[in-house]
């Protein structure tokens, strides 16, 4: 996202100032000046601290400029020392020389902790990271402290006696100062050094690549995983993965999560079930050789066709959401051994669109997650009888086309419309990407939630009691759910505190999700409309609470239509609705909202008067099309599914195994031993 223009200002101003100090300090070292220079340098310090603590891209700049924190430091000392030779009298230099050999001696000791602070952390990185493994035979230990691991912050903290007690010395003209602030910043400097060097002891490090690829073998040879979820994406697309947790950990066998970017184990949701992070392929492929069987994708990336090459494994792609868009039908899905969709709309989808998927590898296995959305209940009743009006819009999306988003060209009447309602309830829950390519829709979407606000303020409604209820049910959701890890630990020390999980921990924080999530709702104010853009509350709690549903064409909407709840869906597409439906058969049983919001009143009638729904039964022949059957159940059926694929994968593996001891001869010669003994003798 660009740099907000009201933050523009704010670096230009710090870095003048900083610019400023330096030359205060400079003349008022050349002339010499001492109230100047006190000012200068002070300034200069606070000037550092303000952009080490709020404006660090500043640093960035100075650093490409080659006037990163070591040169502005040594400047700043040295112009300290200038000041003091040309303050003191004649023949001053002998005296002041010690105090400059000190100074050479911290920075020569900030250069070397430095170089000891890049090996710390090399051997500290692992081939392979963990969460919810015992890997304790690693050698894992706590991280050192931030202070040896950052140069800018290290520096200006050990440094700063020594730069004090040079300025003390200016203004008192006491050597004794200067000496004093220096012995302590050489102290400093020691007990850092020591710190690093005794972490760098064979007995203090962590386990080499070697002895952590061995441990890999060994811990997959014991688990014995049978089926995985397979990863890689950025740090948005974590709710890609995050949606498959529960599925998966339900699981027959031994599950595992596999993931190839480091940033991402701390990205996955709460769950026992054991994630391995292997960022290199020839770690990878170590996967060859344990029991795994099957791997599930919920997405696709670059570093998939990594994993495809891996023979002894077959792959299913289950994405992570379905809708009618091009992106559910993408031709990459033809390179896995099968596709599996919710219900029989995905496999016509894959027929028309002709991307290469052979119709015998698609399986209907249809949407575990949506098993914790409750099925329609009736009208909306209690709590004044107000409708609540989920509004979900999804992003942009990559192409650019018009219809993707309604947040640009229809997001705000439709919000005008809801909120002019009074017995309306309003939920607005944007894409985690809105506006990431679009910046129409970013502005769209602000200009959304201030009519949210404004609307809020004129309702002036209070807030319950059930507050303190939401806070306590916050923080027991928090200790299941995290681990409490200090702001400095890295991979290492995580890896040492996110063990194995305690057992019945899963059951523990479902329970506690369900007493948040009743928590949370009950501390709302009544009627207040909500813009929820946080982790908590999910988009089935949402949908649970919601009494209609306003998106686009998207995952949503199937994912929604297991509540059987009415909902409706905005064209921006330019089409007719005619048109609309056809192209879009999710829109089949929807009310179709024009740009203008025209129809809302309509549409709200019509859901808090069951009797005036005349989409009912359509959503219901709408559902199955597009979720399956609801028995057996999506879990049981996803189950089975994995079970299958597994068995296809130990016959795979027994037919290469025949294979492979029929083509090869009974005996291979030793080719070495053959070649010695062709070898004629050497003369003496």
């Amino acid at each position: 996202m660009p740099t907000p223009l009201s933050r523009i200002p704010a670096r230009a101003l710090v870095t003048a100032l900083l610019v400023a100090s330096f030359g205060a300090q400079a003349v008022a070292a050349l002339r010499p000046h001492v109230p100047l220079l006190l000012a200068a340098t002070v300034g200069s310090l606070a000037v550092e601290g303000v952009l080490y603590r709020w404006h660090r891209g500043v640093l960035s700049v100075f650093a490409k400029s080659h006037a990163d924190i070591t040169v502005r430091h040594v400047l700043r000392d040295l112009l300290l020392v200038v000041a003091l030779l040309r303050l003191g009298e004649q023949h001053r230099e002998t005296l002041y020389t010690p105090l400059v050999a000190g100074l050479l001696a911290f920075y020569a000791l900030h250069c070397a902790i430095q170089a000891l602070s890049v090996l710390v952390r090399r051997t500290r990185t692992l081939p392979v990271i963990t969460r919810n493994i015992d890997a304790s035979a690693l050698r894992l230990s706590p991280a050192p402290p931030v202070l040896l691991r950052r140069p800018g912050d290290r520096l200006l903290a050990f440094g700063l006696p020594a730069t004090a007690g040079l300025l003390t010395t200016a203004a008192t003209d006491d050597p004794r100062c200067a000496a004093l602030g220096i012995a302590l910043s050489l102290g400093l400097a020691l007990l850092g050094l020591y710190d690093l060097v005794v972490r760098l002891l064979p007995s203090r490090r962590p386990a080499s690549e070697r002895e952590a690829l061995e441990w890999l073998d060994a811990w997959l040879a014991e688990y014995r995983p049978t089926a995985g979820l397979y990863f890689s994406g950025g740090a948005s697309s974590a709710y890609q993965a995050n949606m498959w947790l529960e599925p998966l950990a339900q699981l027959e066998g031994r599950p595992l999560i596999v993931l190839r970017e480091r940033f991402m184990v701390q990205k996955i949701g709460p769950t026992d079930v054991p994630i391995l992070c292997l960022p290199k392929v020839s770690t990878l492929m170590r996967l060859e050789q344990s029991s795994l069987q099957v791997l599930i994708h919920p997405s696709n990336s670059g570093k998939t066709s990594q994993v495809l090459r891996i023979p002894t494994l077959k792959h299913t792609f289950v994405n992570h959401g379905e809708s009618d868009k091009l992106s559910s039908c993408n031709p990459y899905a033809k390179a896995y051994d099968e596709v599996w969709v919710a219900g029989p709309a995905a496999r016509e989808r894959y027929a028309t669109a002709e991307v290469g998927v052979e119709d015998k590898d698609v399986v209907e296995i249809g949407r575990p997650q949506l098993e914790a959305v409750r099925p329609y209940a009736g009208p909306p009743a209690g709590a004044g009888d107000r409708t609540t009006v989920l509004y979900a819009p999804t992003w942009e999306g990559w192409d650019g086309n018009p219809g993707n988003t309604s947040v640009v060209d229809a997001g705000e009447n439709l919000v005008r419309a809801l909120l002019a309602d009074p017995g309306v309830r309003l939920l607005y829950k944007p894409h985690p990407l809105t506006g990431s390519v679009d910046p129409r829709a970013g502005a769209a979407d602000l200009r959304i939630r201030e009519l949210i606000r404004a609307a809020n303020r004129e309702r002036a409604v209070e807030r319950p009691r059930e507050s303190a209820e939401l806070a306590l049910r916050t923080r027991e959701l928090d200790r299941l759910t995290t681990i409490a890890c200090r702001a400095g630990a890295d991979q290492v020390e995580r890896m040492l505190l996110q063990a194995a999980p305690e057992p019945g921990r899963a059951a523990a924080v479902a329970s506690a999700t369900a007493a948040w999530e009743e928590a949370y709702w009950a501390s709302l104010p009544e009627g207040e409309h909500q813009v929820v853009t946080d982790a908590r509350p999910e988009l089935y709690a949402c949908f649970n609470v919601a009494d209609l549903l306003i998106s686009d064409v998207s995952s949503v909407i199937s994912d929604f239509l297991a509540s059987g709840k009415p909902y409706a869906v905005a064209n921006t597409s330019g089409l007719a609705e005619d048109v609309f439906r056809k192209a879009f058969p999710t829109v089949r049983a929807a009310t179709v909202l024009a740009p203008d919001a025209a129809g809302m009143p309509e549409l709200l009638d019509a859901v808090r008067h069951p009797e005036k729904d005349r989409l009912a039964e359509a959503r219901a022949e709408l559902k199955r099309h597009l979720l399956g059957p609801d028995e057996p159940t999506s879990q049981v059926r996803f189950n089975e599914a994995v079970q299958a694929l597994c068995s296809a994968a130990l016959e795979h593996r027994a037919r290469m195994a025949e294979r492979l001891a029929a083509e090869l001869p009974a005996e291979i010669p030793d080719q070495r031993r053959s070649v010695t003994r062709q070898q004629p003798a050497r003369p003496a």
